[in-house]
């Protein structure tokens, strides 16, 4: 996979994300960015692996525990 490729896959994938959280729904955006995640480091892209982890950190504090 190329640079141009890797590129339009994690855009897509946070265009998605930003779909789930326009919707409200931050666990599917979590899902999604965890899934990214993987994508990234099994492509060796460690800063965009970092840049999916800052993401779930931030939304993950943001989520309510269930009651």
């Amino acid at each position: 996979m190329n640079a141009a490729e890797k590129g339009e896959l994690y855009a897509r994938i946070f265009r998605k994300v930003g779909v789930f959280l326009g919707k409200g729904e931050i666990p599917r955006a979590i899902k999604e960015l965890d899934e990214g995640m993987k994508i990234a480091e099994r492509n060796g892209d460690s800063k965009m692996a970092s840049r999916f982890r800052l993401e779930i950190t931030i939304l993950s504090k943001t989520v309510e525990p269930a009651k």
